[in-house]
């Protein structure tokens, strides 16, 4: 077996000087391969600059996906198939095409406590992160009170302009609870806003027609959620809990 191929200290202080120093991970056996396979300088150099290329959108995605909110556990490889859920497959399919962003519909993800709606939704997010899509994902009920906390320094329109244009809002557990005036006016100007523009996610254990007797505002609701589901994919989720298969493992003894 032929010896793992050595790198020299002054190639590795010239990675580094050029901001490549993480192509040294995977250097060695990238020499290795390129000897075995008689690979030329061009190939070789194209070979270890694709690494460099994935590493760093890997390392962008996770840094867009942190600041998106997204839970980094629940993108969509790690959805586990096996699980008890019922759910349109082929609506899933479409869903996962992100067409939904590119023309700016809206998706509902609706079903009982626990079948894995946070985690579809999230994985659409990540999605769309790797896509490059701009994605903000948050708890209704605390978005809105960040949206009241936000009036008293004079920061809410910011606040909102950041929500208004942002590719793709996930809007988690949505109306959960009740919704008093300020709440109300609050989803009826995003919803509104982002209607046919920008693409809104949300997810709820309750059905639109239940949504409207949450709100405060009659008039304000149907107008905000007609628009909402006038232009969205509706995905039920149906089955066992899937949170008893993100439980944390017991380890045995002596592993």
């Amino acid at each position: 077996m032929s010896a793992t191929p050595v790198v020299s200290p002054e190639l590795k202080a010239l990675l580094r000087k050029v901001k490549l120093g993480r192509c040294l991970d995977t250097l060695p056996e990238r020499l290795a391969l390129a000897k075995t396979r008689s690979l030329s300088h061009g190939e070789f150099l194209e070979l270890v600059l694709s690494d460099e290329v994935t590493r760093r959108d890997s390392a962008s995605a996770a840094l867009r996906a942190r600041s998106a909110g997204l839970d980094p556990s629940m993108r969509l490889e790690l959805w586990d198939d096996s699980a008890a859920i019922t759910y349109d497959h082929a609506m899933w399919d479409e869903l996962c095409s992100l067409r939904f962003v590119e023309a700016a519909h809206n998706v509902v993800i609706m079903g009982p406590v626990g079948v894995g709606k946070t985690f579809m939704a999230t994985a659409l997010g990540h999605a769309a992160v790797r896509r490059r899509f701009s994605v903000h994902f948050e708890r209704t009920d605390r978005l809105l009170k960040r949206l009241k906390a936000s009036r008293l320094d004079n920061s809410h329109d910011a606040e909102v302009r950041k929500l208004l244009r942002v590719d793709v809002l996930v809007l988690d557990d949505f109306c959960l609870h009740a919704l008093d005036a300020t709440d109300t006016a609050e989803v009826y100007e995003v919803i509104v806003e982002r209607h046919r523009r920008v693409a809104t996610v949300t997810t709820s254990n309750r059905e639109p027609m239940e949504w409207l007797g949450l709100m405060a505002d009659a008039l304000l609701a149907q107008s905000a959620i007609d628009r909402l589901q006038s232009a969205a994919h509706e995905l039920v989720l149906d089955g066992d809990s899937y949170r008893h298969r993100q439980k944390p493992a017991v380890a045995k003894a002596g592993s």
